[in-house]
């Protein structure tokens, strides 16, 4: 039998890899002369600082050391520091190695000019204008690379956003002066001619073109800008038909000044079935369900029916939607409502009718409709009836810069209504309010929210305002510290007695309290947040307010209180604990809760 033969050099080789791995070691890095960001740029670019956990030999770490001069200049450059000096030593500590680094950056280099043209008119674009008035770094400030990088792009993007599609960037110089420590920029576009919005063409999608051109805000023959491009596609995605929406400019079909309009569709589920349990402060708990029809037939009749099972609320309601032609998402409405409510103020068991009439003006959600409405109610335990007839217009509008969790952002809302006795109504009002809301960021962890409601009536006989028609004031999105709907007017001296009658009569539990709602409502609220984790946050806020009938009778009530936030897959979940303030009437602890979008 045969056998291997060891090759005469391999105890030589094990002997030297053997000697090798035992002079190999770590290195570790001592630096000093920078701080904060520049020590983590100059950290992550010095090829010593990746064999903190490998092995190295004693000539690697020789090499490596002597690079790292040149390594850190290079890093500090785009910083604006040209005068960098490094020296230190490698210390040899047994297997280990230890370089010992100090840096003196120098001044930075200041920049002396910033020479930035634009030819033809296009400087005199909105968005060009923002983009050259932000334009970093400026005169006299340190020379940032990273800065200026930003700026060109922000300079070209706003170009091509403003409809100067071959914008091309034909000089950008950045010369420095080393023996002056400063810098000179020089910039110069050639925008060539200004496009127009032409020919939008539609595929996908489940509706035919002449259906989908009523989405289009503009004109064509329109000057073509990136925000009417975007607007665009956010009608598309809010008219909930589609899965997928992509507007772009079709820029390889674009000729003689015009650009093409191309959009991709993807229809969405026809059919959504919605459910689930939730609990709120202001009805109990309780169970949600619905059907919806995303469309109906090819010109995008919708249909949707919802109920709601709550301990203090139960509705049931149908609408039916038709969208008309035309660029303002203008569209009919029909629907019927059924709502029970049981309040710690009031009962109402009411049957409504509604054919509204909405679309965008002027950047807002006009809407103008007719309402009926029908029905008993209880209030302070004073039971009555009504019927009522009347017009209604609102005028909505919301800005946000993530509608998940708005950094910054704010919503208006502005409502009127008004009937007329005789006219199927029971009675002469006539009503307006308006809410508001604003959130801003403040710092990298924290938001301001304040709100606020006014509302006031001119009714002839309040007695046969519904509760729904009146005003309250109390829960958690009104004062907090206060129960839902517990703050307004009392009952009369005179009718009291008729109220303790019914309530001595019944039991405890069907006994409401003597607040039968004002004509008027002033609320505000201010609330901070701090969110400790991403999703995770604490809030303590103050609320102050009332609901009265006439000035003199306004009292001030107030609610302060701490809370939780959490960012859950459902949605933002609120929950506050208030208390009155300066109220000899009320005390305790109200606990608040709530689920839904910032706006």
């Amino acid at each position: 039998m045969s056998s291997l033969r060891r090759p005469a050099f391999l105890p030589c080789l094990v002997l030297l890899l053997a000697t090798a791995a035992a002079h190999a070691g770590r290195v570790t890095v001592e630096l000093d002369g920078v701080d904060g960001p520049l020590r983590d740029a100059v950290l992550a670019g010095l090829e010593l600082g990746q064999y903190a956990s490998r092995d190295v030999t004693a000539a690697q770490a020789r090499r490596l050391y002597e690079h790292a001069d040149a390594q850190i200049r290079s890093v500090l450059e785009p910083y604006g520091y040209y005068t960098v000096a490094v020296d230190g030593e490698l210390r040899e500590n047994g297997d280990a190695y230890v370089a010992v680094l100090h840096v003196k950056p120098g001044e930075p280099v200041k920049v002396a000019t910033v020479d930035v043209r634009i030819d033809g008119d296009a400087d005199g674009q909105r968005e060009v204008r923002k983009a050259l008035a932000a334009f970093a770094p400026a005169q006299g400030a340190p020379l940032d690379h990273a800065a200026y990088e930003k700026s060109k792009a922000t300079i070209q993007a706003a170009l091509f956003a403003s409809g100067y599609l071959d914008a091309e960037l034909v000089t950008h110089q950045v010369e420095v002066t080393r023996a002056a420590n400063t810098a000179d920029i020089h910039l110069a576009w050639k925008v060539g001619t200004r496009y127009r919005l032409g020919t939008t063409t539609f595929e996908g999608a489940q509706f035919p073109s002449e259906f989908l051109e009523r989405y289009i805000p503009w004109v064509k023959g329109d000057f073509y800008t990136q925000d009417q491009v975007l607007a665009l596609q956010q009608r598309l995605i809010d008219a909930d038909y589609f899965a997928i929406v992509q507007v772009e400019p079709d820029v390889e079909h674009a000729a003689d000044g015009t650009v093409p309009i191309k959009v991709m569709l993807g229809p969405a589920k026809r059919t959504i079935y919605t459910g689930g349990v939730f609990i709120g402060t202001d009805t109990g708990p309780g169970v949600r369900g619905g059907v919806e029809r995303r469309w109906i037939n090819a010109r995008g009749h919708k249909a949707k029916v919802e109920a709601i099972v709550a301990t203090r609320l139960k509705t049931a309601s149908a609408q039916y939607q038709i969208p008309l032609a035309g660029p303002d998402n203008h569209t009919l409405a029909f629907g019927a409502t059924f709502r029970d409510e049981d309040t710690d103020t009031s009962t109402a068991r009411t049957f409504g009718l509604a054919a509204t009439d909405s679309r965008v003006w002027r950047g807002w959600t006009r809407t103008l409709g007719l309402k009926f409405l029908t029905g008993d109610f209880k209030v302070a335990n004073i039971e009555g009836d009504t019927t009522l007839l009347y017009p209604e217009a609102s005028l909505t509008r919301k800005k946000a810069d993530d509608p998940a969790f708005v950094r910054d952002g704010w919503s208006l809302t502005f409502a009127a209504r008004a009937g007329q006795k005789g006219l199927v109504s029971d009675t002469s009002f006539a009503q307006a309010s308006a809410d508001a809301k604003w959130i801003h960021g403040l710092g990298e962890r924290g938001r301001f929210i304040a709100r606020g409601s006014l509302g006031a009536t001119h009714v002839g006989d309040f007695d046969k305002l519904p509760p729904e028609l009146r005003f309250f004031a109390g829960g958690d999105r009104s004062i907090r510290g206060y129960g839902f709907q517990t703050i307004g007017p009392p009952l009369p001296d005179a009718l009291v007695p008729v109220a303790q009658a019914y309530c001595d009569a019944h039991p405890k539990s069907d006994c409401q309290d003597f607040v039968i709602g004002g004509k008027n409502l002033a609320v505000a609220s201010a609330e901070y947040e701090y969110y400790f984790k991403p999703n995770w946050g604490i809030a303590t806020f103050i609320d102050t307010g009332d609901a009265f009938s006439s000035f003199d009778s306004y009292r001030q009530k107030i609610g302060v209180g701490v809370g939780a936030r959490w960012r859950s897959p459902v949605g933002m979940v609120r929950v506050d604990l208030g208390v009155p303030v300066r109220d000899d009437q009320n005390h305790g602890v109200e606990l608040h809760i709530v689920i839904g979008p910032d706006l």
